[in-house]
């Protein structure tokens, strides 16, 4: 009496044009990541590797850690690195992160 019937309406049909404005924002989104972040990261990473496996006896090096020190031996994953005389230590070669112009590590 005082309740009126409801009547079920049907779905309007989504088309496809709407799908893919609604999934336009996520790609932007991506491919601004993608030149933000990844692409600068990748770069890095093949430049840090390019430098540690270009490393050579006597080159002056900082380490991860900020031990400065020259090489002094090389080996496949490992160096050794004389931080003073008759210093020496033994680390992976990636925990080098910049190789520096001779004659930059002066004795005091």
């Amino acid at each position: 009496m005082f309740i009126s019937p409801a009547y079920a309406q049907a779905a309007a049909g989504g088309s496809t044009q709407d799908t893919l404005l609604g999934l336009l924002p996520l790609v932007l989104m991506f491919v601004v990541l993608y030149f933000v972040m990844i692409r600068p990261q990748m770069k890095r990473q093949k430049e840090h590797k390019a430098m540690v496996e270009a490393l050579a006896k006597g080159d002056e090096v900082v380490t991860a850690g900020g031990l400065l020190g020259k090489v002094s031996r090389i080996g496949e994953s490992y160096i050794g690195v004389e931080l003073a005389d008759g210093v020496e230590v033994q680390m992976q070669r990636s925990a080098v992160i910049q190789v520096l112009p001779k004659g930059s590590i002066k004795a005091v």
